[in-house]
């Protein structure tokens, strides 16, 4: 090893976890009261996962990715999904170059580190789509040759629950690539109040520099802690718990379509960088029980006449945890 090198201390996952857990104290100067949507947004980047952020207009969902990608010095882009947007205002096309008589690849705002897809339920399937090959595969195709995606590399998408007149909502298959399904509720009191003061006080939200907010964590911290997750260990019983929390879906009868294996290895998964993320090295049932809601709400579906009757997915989800047996 080189003295140079040498000099260049490497991250820890001690250290990379403080990093990421100063991620809470820098979004917070831009956002409030969005805690478990912060963390949820964590996880999903120890994951090399995909969120969908779902919030009715008005609650911070766009500047809560804005002010992630500031504190994680990744950098980032926006597309404000419409109904005449095309697959290749996504991905980029190829462009001629009347200088040199050939055709050149203009890459799309996808290839970032962080892509920010606002209301991505406003344009139609063929442009949803177009995301399917970056979310799964990291890479995008144009005319048969494939292109590698930046790392780390993370979707943040948007819906709003209501005003659902000229929206496509996402198919099953899309959704499913999600690793998490957030919602970002309306404020309490005291946090709305928190908030007016704020703007009071002159706090612009298109100018998170003034607002303070700065790059606490980077590319290096996320890649020792991808790499502690990843020794956090999983015993046969929990396991064997995530396993019988998804089937025990499949036969629900306010459901139509339970969590499939795929769901199954995302709870792990989002169980594992939790566990990590508050100081263990090891999965317990807590873990599971913590993500359960935002790793599942989004991969079943209920019957309409249980949807009439009120019941949510997150209701079922949770009559699923409190009626499967907790390893011991």
């Amino acid at each position: 090893m080189s003295a140079q090198h040498a000099e260049i201390p490497a991250e820890t996952p001690d250290s990379a976890r403080a990093s990421l857990e100063a991620l809470r104290t820098e979004i917070a100067k831009a956002v409030v009261g969005q805690d478990p949507a912060v963390t949820g947004l964590v996880v999903a980047l120890l994951c090399r996962g995909h969120v969908l952020l779902e919030g009715v207009p008005g609650v911070a969902k766009t500047l809560l990715v804005r002010a992630l990608a500031a504190s994680l010095e990744l950098d980032t882009k926006r597309v404000q999904f419409t109904p005449d947007l095309m697959p290749s205002d996504v991905t980029g096309s190829l462009v001629y170059d009347a200088r040199t008589s050939e055709f050149s690849f203009q890459p799309g705002p996808v290839f970032t580190n962080l892509l920010l897809a606002d209301e991505i339920n406003r344009t139609p399937p063929k442009t949803q789509s177009s995301l399917l090959e970056a979310m799964e595969e990291r890479q995008v195709t144009v005319d048969g040759m494939p292109r590698l995606l930046p790392d780390p590399f993370l979707v943040a998408a948007t819906q709003n629950p209501v005003e659902y007149e000229g929206t496509y909502p996402l198919p099953e298959a899309q959704l499913d690539r999600f690793l998490l399904k957030l919602t970002v509720p309306l404020p309490g009191r005291q946090d709305e109040i928190d908030v007016l003061t704020r703007h009071a006080e002159g706090f612009n939200p298109r100018d998170l520099k003034a607002a303070g907010v700065r790059p606490v964590a980077g590319p290096d911290d996320l890649e020792a802690a991808r790499s502690a997750v990843a020794k956090t260990s999983v015993s046969p019983e929990i396991t064997g718990y995530v396993v019988d929390i998804c089937r025990a879906t499949r036969t629900s009868p306010s459901l139509t379509l339970g969590v499939s294996p795929r769901g199954a290895t995302a709870l792990l998964s989002t169980a594992r960088a939790w566990a990590w993320l508050t100081g263990r090295d090891y999965v317990i049932p807590d873990d599971v029980k913590a993500l359960a809601l935002p790793t599942l709400r989004h991969r079943v579906q209920l019957r309409p006449e249980a949807e009439m009757e009120g019941v949510t997915a997150d209701s079922v989800i949770t009559s699923v945890l409190s009626h499967v047996p907790v390893p011991r």
